[in-house]
């Protein structure tokens, strides 16, 4: 079969400090759209590309955390999205099958069948969904507030960077739940968001508030039960000064501190055991198994309206830097969706 031409986005070295779109560069390569001989990888034509704020990381010259394989200079961006079969190797997967997992920034990608997570089985919905609601995002939230978390009706729900992919999610399911929730973000436009289109019963622009230990015992008198944490550093050490006893703090990430050569350190720690407050860190690929369970319970949501999902969508690989970098300003709003194709 004739070569077609193959664009991509590569990372031209590893970063420091906040990335810049010219860490990046688009170049444009050939692919053979043909399986070599007796492999057993699958060839994917990628539809939508997730933007996630822990690319960060994988951006750094250093030992990748367990489970994560830092970029290679020179090679493209790798990480979740939405992909079509091609062809096949690998007898559970053919020719057309919808697919989600991990694959590369790059319009045709060849991988083993060891990336792809799951097959697509339900499409009435929004083919990009499988980057946000129901996909990691999706599973990252349900697994840190129900499995993590493990909340109860009537507790008090705080989520940090509440309008970001995960924590979008977090502030509906804690609604369901019976919670009282309140949502911290870094602008007008996404408060507005959380409290008129998300639901939360309260929310502020952490960038307007000088003292977030004064802001917080505002929001909760009686303190929260539990954190959801996904910023780190100042945000968290306040948190920890109002929690109530036998909180829980699901810690999903720590985006203030990615860019940071030197991370802040956390003062207020002992009130960990002042307080008998449980602080768990979690990676959603220990809960995959639990993803049949969590499209049961999500899908239903999704058709009756009551769960809605804020995406916001780029255009084009070319596109792809500037979507990626613009997580770590916070000019996304809702999850950050990049389509490389439709179909």
């Amino acid at each position: 079969m004739a070569q077609v031409r193959n664009k991509q986005v590569i990372l031209r070295d590893y970063v420091t400090g906040f990335p810049k779109e010219s860490d990046m560069k688009i170049v444009e390569s050939t692919i053979t759209l043909n399986l070599p001989e007796g492999s057993n990888q699958v060839l994917l034509k990628n539809l939508y590309l997730s933007c996630d704020p822990y690319m960060r990381i994988l951006m750094n010259k250093m030992e990748g955390p367990e489970g994560f394989h830092t970029f290679s200079p020179g090679s493209p961006l790798t990480g979740f999205g939405v992909s079509k079969v091609l062809e096949s190797g690998h007898p559970d997967y053919k020719k057309d099958d919808l697919v989600w997992g991990i694959t590369k920034w790059e319009e045709y990608s060849l991988v083993p069948s060891t990336l792809i997570l799951f097959k697509i089985q339900h499409t009435d919905v929004p083919l990009s969904y499988y980057t946000g609601i129901l996909g990691m995002p999706g599973m990252t939230a349900y697994a840190g507030f129900f499995e993590v978390g493990t909340p109860k009706k009537g507790e008090n729900v705080f989520v940090s960077a509440a309008s970001g992919a995960v924590g979008q999610l977090v502030g509906q399911f804690a609604k369901l739940t019976g919670c009282h929730v309140v949502g911290s973000a870094g602008s007008k436009e996404k408060v507005d968001l959380l409290k008129n289109k998300l639901g939360f019963d309260e929310a502020f622009n952490y960038k307007e508030e000088p003292d977030l230990n004064t802001t917080l015992k505002r929001y909760f008198p009686e303190g929260i039960d539990i954190y959801f944490e996904n910023v780190g550093g100042k945000t968290l050490d306040a948190v920890l000064l109002n929690m109530r006893v036998h909180g829980r703090i699901p810690v999903c990430g720590m985006v203030s501190q990615y860019n940071l050569t030197q991370p802040e350190g956390i003062t207020n720690l002992a009130y960990l055991i002042f307080k008998r407050v449980r602080m768990q860190g979690f990676n959603v690929g220990d809960y995959y198994p639990l993803y049949p369970k969590f499209l049961e319970f999500i899908l239903p949501h999704i058709k009756e309206g009551k769960v809605v999902y804020v995406e916001d969508i780029a255009e084009g690989l070319e596109n792809g830097p500037a979507a990626l970098v613009g997580l770590y300003s916070g000019r996304n709003v809702g999850k950050q969706v990049l389509v490389v194709a439709r179909e």
